[in-house]
């Protein structure tokens, strides 16, 4: 009897512990924001990091006047350096912060200009705007050759190390030795 009740508390705790530090993560921080109008409805557009730099994860939120209850849409973004498979995306929820449309860590892959079109559909009937020519300054920090060169010295030194080791203490001659 003991050990059900102590494995019914350790499922329950492997369930509940999750489940509150999900919660605990605080909602996406706005700080600049950008207004589109797409048909009838006013879409304010969120983003966590201005300027925006190529590269640089940061999370959108798109907000239409009145909230997104009964609404629908897609997103098209276009700009340099984008697939055409990964143009246009179905609008939904920011994981984080659920009243609202959003893109979560999304980063985009080149400096340039790029476009944001909305296609929404609601009570109000469709809709489609887009937000134009939002800058995307070069991305911060070394090329990516340098950076993944710089990363990549630590697990390539303890190949090495381990190989010299491996070398060194020569383990398939001793199991022949001891046989």
């Amino acid at each position: 009897m003991k050990r059900v009740l102590l494995g019914a508390v350790a499922i329950l705790v492997l369930v509940l512990v999750p489940a509150a530090s999900a919660t605990a993560y605080a909602p996406v921080g706005t700080v600049h924001t950008e207004q589109v109008q797409a048909g009838p409805y006013q879409v304010t557009v969120g983003f966590s990091e201005w300027l925006l730099r190529a590269m640089q994860s940061l999370d959108f939120t798109f907000t239409p006047h009145g909230g997104i209850t009964r609404k629908s849409g897609t997103l098209t973004i276009d700009g340099p350096g984008l697939d055409d498979e990964d143009r246009t995306t179905p609008l939904a929820r920011h994981p984080c912060k659920l009243d609202v449309w959003g893109l979560d860590v999304q980063a985009l892959p080149k400096a340039g200009r790029w476009d944001f079109t909305f296609i929404l559909d609601g009570h109000a009937g469709p809709g489609r705007g887009t937000l134009r020519d939002v800058a995307v300054l070069e991305q911060p920090g070394p090329p990516l050759a340098v950076s993944w060169s710089i990363v990549a010295i630590p697990p390539v030194a303890l190949l090495v190390y381990l190989g010299a080791g491996w070398r060194r203490n020569k383990p398939a001659h001793k199991v022949t030795e001891l046989v």
